[in-house]
């Protein structure tokens, strides 16, 4: 426990650093902008701004995390970084959505002249977010498996570092096509940086937005709950087996009901054992007993 508390305050720490790199060079960024009147330093430095934004809801939900359930929250507030994992990815699929809108401009307008200036800005961008990848280098993956609620916090991050890092890189080698001669080459490079995005973020944009909607672990079938129900409710004693509720980040609950003088121990303990059986681990069973009219 010691081990697992000491890594998640060394990924806050790092993610703390993070931001304040971030913001030191968007400030500068900014600053620079303003005093020589490059739009496209200024419009890059609240592009920045607003991730630093993301960036600094996902440190708010770690540390609150860490809160233990009171009387106000009593599952705790682990929900609190599923939320910013979903806010994270939300940010990133528009992002790719502003990348392909400005793609499709700049096809219309038919622009062959990069601005050079933005090539030392993108590689000092793809620097500072490099060290973003090395520090959440475990997350970095498009598919992962989700066991806790940080988890998904962290790949967030990652992945967000990750799609700021392939932006950067994608103004590099337009400015790099372009010095070559190859027309439409920032129309192209912000093309398929917005498709990279785009696929990047969805998997854990589906995946957190279905734990905020409450449905059951995606790692179980449904076909395999409606077999465990027919399973319970077929027992001998059982009446009817009606509700069942299923959800990641909270004990699974069956509600049977049974006739009164049943053995209810056996009863229990199978409904325990058949769920186990699909890997749920964690599950409440409430026998509601019934006396039937004779």
């Amino acid at each position: 426990m010691q081990k697992i508390t000491s890594y998640g305050n060394r990924q806050t720490k790092r993610l703390l650093l993070l931001i304040l790199l971030n913001v030191a060079y968007s400030s500068l960024e900014l600053f620079i902008g303003l005093l020589t009147g490059r739009i496209g330093l200024v419009s890059d430095a609240f592009h920045l701004t607003f991730g630093c934004g993301m960036l600094t809801f996902s440190l708010f939900a770690m540390v609150m995390a860490k809160r233990k359930a009171d009387d106000d929250y009593t599952y705790g507030h682990k929900r609190l970084e599923v939320l910013a994992a979903f806010t994270n990815t939300l940010f990133l699929l528009f992002l790719a959505f502003s990348l392909a809108v400005e793609a499709l401009h700049a096809f219309v307008q038919d622009e062959s002249e990069h601005k050079h200036y933005l090539i030392v800005s993108a590689v000092a961008n793809l620097c500072v977010n490099a060290m973003g990848v090395w520090f959440f280098r475990n997350y970095a993956r498009i598919s992962f498996v989700y066991r806790k609620a940080e988890d998904m916090n962290n790949h967030s991050i990652c992945l967000h570092v990750l799609s700021d890092s392939i932006r950067s890189t994608g103004v590099i080698l337009a400015s790099w096509l372009l010095a070559l001669g190859v027309k439409n080459a920032e129309t192209l490079c912000l093309g398929i940086v917005s498709v990279a995005v785009f696929f990047l973020a969805l998997p854990l944009f589906n995946a957190s937005g279905g734990l905020l909607l409450q449905m059951s672990p995606p790692g179980i079938s449904p076909s395999a709950f409606s077999k465990c129900l027919r399973q319970v409710g077929s027992l001998e004693g059982v009446l009817e087996c009606y509700r069942a509720r299923f959800w990641e980040l909270v004990p699974g609950f069956s509600n049977p009901q049974v006739k009164e003088g049943s053995d209810e121990q056996a009863i229990l303990k199978h409904a325990h054992s058949v769920y186990n059986d699909i890997g749920v681990r964690d599950l409440t069973v409430e026998l509601q007993t019934r006396a039937l009219s004779t």
